[in-house]
């Protein structure tokens, strides 16, 4: 499988302030789900769905430290193949393999120069 660029994440201090600023500026339409405050993005319409996008509660204020950018996510075939060969070329595991119910198995790393990058092996494909 080609680890085609299959969803993206937007962390927010002010999670309805976000939405309503993509809402006004590209159009998106926000479902919720799962947690308070966190929402699928839907980008596209039904002919054209575009990429999946997810918007949620920053987990660590905004102090110069963690994560402040759009997190991509690659869909691959194997997480712990693809963990096996971030850490062989310097990369660095940030979060292990973890089982989202129903979605997915989910790895996020950062390249060797800092970028926070998502893999998952998902269970069924929108």
């Amino acid at each position: 499988m080609p680890a085609n660029l299959a969803s993206f994440a937007i962390h927010a201090d002010d999670v309805d302030r976000a939405r309503l600023f993509y809402e006004a500026v590209f159009g998106w339409a926000f479902e919720p789900w799962g947690p308070p405050g966190f929402y699928l993005i839907h980008t596209g319409t039904d002919d054209a769905p575009g990429v999946q996008g997810l918007l949620q509660q920053r987990h660590v204020p905004r102090t110069g430290t963690g994560l402040t950018g759009v997190e991509p996510t690659f869909a691959v075939d194997d997480v712990d193949a693809v963990a096996a060969r971030v850490t062989a070329n310097g990369g660095t595991i940030t979060m292990p393999k973890s089982v989202i119910p129903t979605v997915g198995a989910l790895i996020r790393f950062l390249d060797p120069e800092g970028n926070e990058i998502g893999a998952m092996r998902y269970e069924m494909r929108t």
